[in-house]
């Protein structure tokens, strides 16, 4: 929870200084965001764990295939710690998530996206294998949820001053896994380092965020928090609430060959589950006392053509609080469609 405050200063700070620099413009004009296309801003996949700020051009479109696993052995207590207080959990999981994410430039200030998943997991007892006991393996493989997204980009970055884009986020989950699939829960409720926003799996979940990116030669940097709540639920006749879930995302990418797409980023990324909820109902499932999850990911990311993009990185959990510990290997590729025109980067 205090990586993902420090994370949120990172943002309000950038915000502060850029409303310094410049009177703020909530709608941004056409010589504003002509002024952006033309500035540096190599084409490229980005980030792996946040989703571009910036948005697409009107028309443009884009496809990305995401594939994410877990490898989890180790947990963290209540007390949030860093790896040397882990210790053996009571679980060991492993999972892989792909993901497809569709975006759409409908305007030059709107964007809109759908997400749909899919995920498998393959779990053991630890505590009766480590007695020599054996167990079954827990396993299933199905589909997963359905995301509806929309972007308003209200800021556009100036490259001439320290005015970043600034963007609302808005998502809404379907838990299609629950609905349509029956696909069942994965140990701790969900991956939680792998989708963006992460939300509770199987819950209809509303997300807002708020999210910056700035362009410095040659260096972007990208950064935003989100806020998610899950409606109330039901089990055996039961109505239950779960905390609601913080997520922030801090991005740094350098880039080495503008032309070829070639850069290394460090990515930061925390989850807290809240031990409150919007609504003011009382928690009776999940994390009680909260928990929370903190990861760094390094990854390389590159330019295969002028319509094909991707990345490659690994996420490490670093500290934790009543969560798994785990490694998370992770790539991505976009598709791009632009109407026959230049590809233009979001």
């Amino acid at each position: 929870m205090r990586v993902g405050l420090f994370t949120i200063g990172v943002v309000l700070t950038c915000m502060y200084q850029a409303g310094v620099a410049i009177a703020w413009e909530w709608v941004p004009t056409d010589e504003d965001i002509r002024k952006h296309r033309k500035s540096w801003n190599p084409f490229s996949e980005g980030p792996l764990l946040i989703q571009s700020v910036d948005i697409h051009p009107k028309g443009q479109l884009s496809v990305r295939p995401f594939v994410f696993s877990q490898v989890a052995e180790k947990s963290y207590g209540n007390t949030l710690s860093l790896p040397n207080n882990r210790k053996d959990g009571p679980v060991h999981t492993y999972s892989v998530s792909p993901l497809v994410v569709l975006t759409y430039g409908l305007t030059d200030h709107v964007e809109l996206g759908a997400a749909t998943s899919w995920q498998a997991f393959w779990t053991k007892d630890s505590d009766s294998y480590n007695k020599g006991k054996g167990g079954p393996w827990t396993t299933d493989t199905g589909a997963g949820d359905f995301s509806l997204q929309m972007k308003y980009r209200r800021i556009v970055q100036d490259p001439d001053s320290a005015r970043p884009s600034v963007t609302n986020y808005n998502q809404i989950v379907l838990p299609t896994s629950r609905w349509v699939t029956g696909t069942e829960r994965p140990p701790g409720g969900f991956a939680p380092l792998g989708r963006l926003p992460a939300t509770r799996f199987g819950e209809l979940s509303l997300t807002e965020g708020l999210t910056f990116r700035k362009n410095v030669r040659p260096f972007r940097v990208s950064g935003g928090i989100y806020y998610s709540y899950a409606t109330p639920g039901n089990d055996a006749g039961q109505t239950t609430y779960t905390g609601d879930v913080i997520n922030t995302r801090l991005s740094f990418e350098h880039f080495l060959d503008d032309k070829k797409g070639v850069a290394y980023n460090l990515e930061l990324a925390t989850v807290s589950t809240a031990t409150w909820r919007a609504d003011g109902h009382s928690i009776n499932r999940g994390s009680l006392s909260g928990s929370t999850v903190v990861g760094f990911e390094p990854a390389i990311q590159y330019r295969f053509s002028d319509s094909w993009v991707g990345a490659i990185g690994c996420l490490f959990t670093v500290a934790g609080q009543n969560t798994a510990d785990a490694i998370y290997p992770n790539f991505a590729f976009r598709w791009y469609w632009n109407q026959g025109k230049t590809v233009q980067m979001p």
